[in-house]
């Protein structure tokens, strides 16, 4: 008996030495496939939250910085975009995100730019909003020791636009994006490689409507100026949500990939659907259609008004869902 035992506890010794080889090795290998950026070379940063000043482009702003313990080696980046009306604060609190990556091991930067007026973004061609988040990638970038081949971005309602936008004008620069609640496709988008997605919006969203446009709640939100509820349109944002609908969004998405044309869907949960294409190893595009969700990030623990966001589901948890989706498509070599 005893010497069957210490077989057994030879054994786990070898189970468990090979298992930290392994998660050792996995640590190199992904150390030897990252490209390190220029703040490699700094000193390595405190890990905790921090809300920093930052100009660029002619214009000025401020980004909340969560950094993981173990940023001293090359760490991934996602950039967390607010919706119109959010000051950063509450899109970090909304999306969770700063802290998912405090515990998972990637670095959270949640900006916004200083305007006149409520908290929005220009995510039109010309706009130098793109370019000051452009900016804001570099200085990271130099002042952090981060992964060139794992920055991301996503974002919620005008956030999922400009993330939009971002996956347009910065193909180069992003592996992949996550818009919530406001995938768009533009008619000048012209990325420079297939671009992953993988998207979410509730089908009863009452903002930026499923179907195409803006949904009937948009109306009551007002102008950017602060002046005052809108009287007619829809919406707020500047070009605000095409009339595509969402699933035409992704197919348009799909395309632009290179991607088959028929979508498989399967049901997640019950109240989630998964619609995605067959695509190149580089591209990817994924939908998750929320049944009867409003303009929420799924998994979300702050409370949102019901009666003008609709519901929020907790069947997924959106983090969980864009976390592993980023880590399976870092930026091609």
């Amino acid at each position: 008996m005893r010497g069957l035992r210490r077989v057994v506890t030879v054994a786990v010794v070898a189970v468990s030495v090979a298992a930290t080889l392994t998660v050792d090795q996995a640590a190199a290998r992904a150390d030897e496939a990252s490209v390190p950026s220029s703040g490699c070379r700094a000193a390595a940063p405190a890990a905790g939250s921090a809300t920093v000043r930052f100009a660029a482009a002619g214009k000025s702003g401020s980004y909340i910085l969560d950094v993981p313990p173990g940023a001293n080696r090359p760490t991934p980046v996602v950039l967390d975009l607010h919706g119109y009306l959010e000051p950063p604060v509450l899109e970090r609190l909304g999306s969770g995100l700063g802290e998912f990556g405090s515990k998972h091991g990637f670095i959270t930067v949640t900006p916004t730019i200083d305007e006149p007026g409520l908290p929005r973004w220009d995510f039109t061609p010309g706009g130098k909003d793109i370019d000051y988040l452009s900016a804001l990638l570099t200085h990271v970038q130099s002042t952090l020791c981060v992964d060139r081949r794992r920055v991301y971005a996503a974002g919620l309602s005008m956030g999922a636009f400009t993330t939009s936008a971002l996956a347009c004008r910065l193909s180069d620069r992003l592996a992949a994006v996550a818009p919530v609640a406001g995938l768009q496709d533009f008619d000048w988008c012209r990325p420079k490689r297939p671009m992953p997605v993988v998207a979410f919006h509730g089908t009863a969203d009452p903002i930026v409507s499923y179907t195409g446009g803006s949904g009937p709640n948009a109306r009551l939100l007002p102008a950017p100026d602060g002046s005052g509820a809108r009287a007619q349109g829809g919406g707020p944002a500047v070009n605000g949500p095409g009339p595509q609908s969402i699933p035409a969004d992704a197919a348009a998405w799909a395309r632009r990939d290179g991607c088959g044309g028929t979508p498989a869907r399967r049901r997640v949960t019950a109240d989630v659907d998964l619609i995605s294409y067959p695509c190149p190893v580089n591209g990817s595009v994924e939908l998750y259609s929320v049944l009867g969700g409003g303009h929420t990030w799924p998994g979300s623990s702050l409370p949102s008004p019901a009666p003008f966001t609709g519901t929020t589901t907790k069947s997924i948890d959106a983090n969980r869902i864009i976390w592993d989706f980023f880590r399976a498509h870092p930026m091609p070599r």
